[in-house]
């Protein structure tokens, strides 16, 4: 029988520099299943698409127990490892931070995403020791519970443009330092895409990294050449599907036509994953 430290094992071994991870997020069992079935290693939640798809907008906005029954449903719909998206953690202080990583553990979830940025300021990021105390605090709670849970830091020095550009590297070079020691599994920097700052970034960084992905990102074997771990899609699959919604609402309304839905997937090929 398979355990949850078992499956977490296999999960950190799927990050390889140069070799890296493609995860598709999903946002609801029926994304995950079909992003199983393409075959992937595992399924990384979206922050965003979970929020949207529950009627909140992303951000911290939305509640922990809501996040949580949501990853539990996608944990329960496949077989491959999952991670979740905890936005910034749903915790004032590192102890309730603490709470909500024993809750992905309890959903069956083998890692998640944290970020450092700040809930009350979007362009402000946490101060690195702060975030270091919340991050231990994570990795506390995963380690009382004997598994080799995956720990994302994001550092969001790049997608939200804070700090000099001038200083930009090395700030994010030192962020990523701190949550490695403070207990994190790898470092996600959104926001780069450039091989050339890819390629000092992963190999100043002593740890696995993650990039985002999307359609201006250089193909996956240029950034796995530039030391990528591990590459996911973000917000963008959810954003993609919902534009098909507009796209074909718009057509229905302004013309009275329906080619928006032409390369739609069968019901029955659907329904047959959800059964």
């Amino acid at each position: 029988m398979t355990t949850l430290r078992d499956t977490a094992e296999r999960f950190g071994a799927l990050h390889r520099p140069r070799s890296p991870l493609l995860l598709p997020n999903a946002w609801d069992p029926l994304s995950a299943r079909l992003v199983e079935a393409a075959g992937a290693a595992a399924v990384a939640t979206t922050s965003a698409g979970v929020a949207w798809a529950l009627g909140t907008a992303d951000g911290d906005q939305i509640d922990r127990d809501s996040v949580l029954t949501l990853t539990s449903r996608v944990v329960s719909a496949v077989g491959v490892p999952v991670t979740a998206d905890v936005e910034s953690g749903f915790g004032a202080t590192p102890a309730e931070v603490g709470v909500t990583f024993e809750g992905v553990l309890a959903t069956g979830a083998v890692g998640a995403n944290i970020e450092d940025v700040h809930p009350s300021d979007p362009s402000a990021l946490r101060d690195p020791a702060e975030q270091a105390e919340r991050l231990a605090a994570a990795r506390s709670a995963t380690d009382a519970a004997g598994v080799p849970f995956y720990l994302n830091a994001r550092v969001d020095t790049y997608l939200r443009g804070v700090g000099d550009p001038a200083t930009r590297l090395a700030d994010t070079v030192s962020r990523a330092r701190a949550y490695l020691a403070a207990g994190a599994s790898g470092i996600f920097v959104p926001g780069v895409v450039d091989v050339p700052t890819l390629t000092r970034l992963t190999a100043e960084i002593d740890g696995p990294v993650n990039v985002l992905a999307g359609p201006s990102a250089p193909p996956v074997r240029e950034l796995a050449a530039a030391g990528a771990a591990r590459i996911s899609l973000g917000s963008s699959v959810a954003a993609a599907a919902y534009a098909v919604a507009q796209r074909a609402a718009r057509e229905l309304f302004d013309d009275g036509t329906y080619t928006a839905l032409e390369g739609g997937l069968a019901y029955g090929e659907l329904n047959t994953l959800m059964s």
